[in-house]
């Protein structure tokens, strides 16, 4: 196969799915959904859907995705700040679980939509919690000065105007504080604001079908081969021991990188070994148009020189792409590179092959995927 390549192992999937299983499987109440965003490959798709998760969406293109391979309106649940009219059709003739609604704005224009066709929608509303998730600022999604979800203080007369229109089926709330979570106090303090919100709407007269807390659970990046599968454990602990459900409620999870993130890495070959005065360089031939996050969040993956046993040297490991912030890590320790080398960049499954791009004109990259 050319490079570079996205290369998936089926196995560490399927250990990852069923450490997800296990901690779910005694809540008939609880349902877990894919954030489709984060890989929508096929090969992966087809793994999710045979362990019964549902499917987040943020697009109405993600919506088409997941029923083409074979997910069930009733299990979608469809967010997002800028839903298109044509997205809220698709959406409502399909007939999806749960529109999470990110405004007043966005809910006359649902409605309006509903109108349009004679369909009726369930809606929940996305609340913005004001809750700090530590994490990078692009990726924080729950602080009053994010664009998502509705701020607490805005919320009741929304809700309050949903109920009255018939053209509405209120299901409950929905939360998404961040992703790349590694510390779980954001989400205890979650509970404690979904709780104390559920009690001011109970005194309100308004009851909550569901609630939905979102996803976000991070990965390790710095030790993934020690640590393939993420410690959901503790996370789902915290929603089972502080959150406050009302009986017969509905919990809904939306995780995307703690599923797939493990199982993909970036295959690239080197391309030059370049000697500066200060720095050496290996040049792949990936770029960030394989694999945007370090170019676009600093992030790092962990990288491994596939062929190479030699001596350790330093590197600066850096794409063919016409921009300085074409890098993937610098000072990397590496085992005495050549041309021809393949290297892999660890943790890729996620916001991988999904945000890749032909930027410079370049093509594609195929994906293979097996039990390796």
């Amino acid at each position: 196969m050319r490079t570079p390549f996205y290369q998936y192992d089926l196995g560490i999937l399927e250990n990852t799915l069923k450490s997800i299983e296990e901690c779910t499987q005694l809540h008939s109440n609880w349902h877990v959904h894919y954030a489709i965003k984060a890989n929508a490959n096929p090969l992966l798709l087809k793994h999710i859907k045979e362990y019964g998760l549902g499917i987040d969406c943020v697009s109405g293109g993600e919506i088409q995705v997941a029923m083409d391979n074979g997910f069930p309106a009733s299990s979608i649940v469809f967010a997002g700040v800028g839903k298109a009219d044509w997205e809220i059709d698709l959406a409502l003739k399909a007939g999806i679980l749960c529109f999470n609604v990110e405004s007043e704005a966005e809910l006359d224009v649902i409605a309006e939509r509903c109108s349009a066709l004679g369909k009726t929608a369930h809606i929940a509303f996305r609340v913005n919690p004001d809750v700090d998730a530590h994490t990078h600022a692009n990726i924080t999604t729950g602080k009053a000065e994010n664009k998502f979800g509705i701020e607490i203080p805005m919320l009741l007369p929304i809700i309050r105007k949903a109920i009255d229109n018939p053209c509405f089926i209120f299901e409950g709330l929905h939360f998404h504080i961040g992703s790349q979570i590694l510390d779980m106090e954001p989400y205890r303090l979650l509970c404690q604001k979904v709780n104390a919100l559920q009690d001011h709407l109970e005194n309100e007269g308004i009851k909550v079908n569901s609630i939905n807390v979102g996803g976000g659970l991070g990965i390790d990046y710095v030790n993934p081969e020690q640590n393939p599968v993420p410690d959901f454990k503790q996370y789902f602990s915290i929603f089972e021991s502080d959150l406050k459900l009302r009986p017969g409620q509905q919990l809904h999870f939306e995780l995307g990188r703690a599923v797939v993130a493990q199982c993909g890495r970036l295959v690239t070959k080197v391309l030059y070994v370049k000697q500066g005065t200060i720095k050496k360089f290996a040049i792949v031939d990936a770029g960030f148009t394989e694999l945007i996050r370090p170019a676009l969040y600093g992030a790092h993956h962990k990288i491994v020189n596939l062929t190479s046993k030699g001596e350790l040297q330093k590197y600066d490991v850096v794409g063919p792409i016409c921009e300085s912030s074409d890098v993937f890590g610098k000072d990397e320790m590496l085992p005495e590179t050549h041309r021809g080398d393949l290297i892999a960049l660890l943790s890729a499954g996620a916001y991988g092959e999904v945000m890749s791009s032909q930027y410079n004109c370049r093509p594609l990259p195929p994906a293979e995927a097996g039990k390796f």
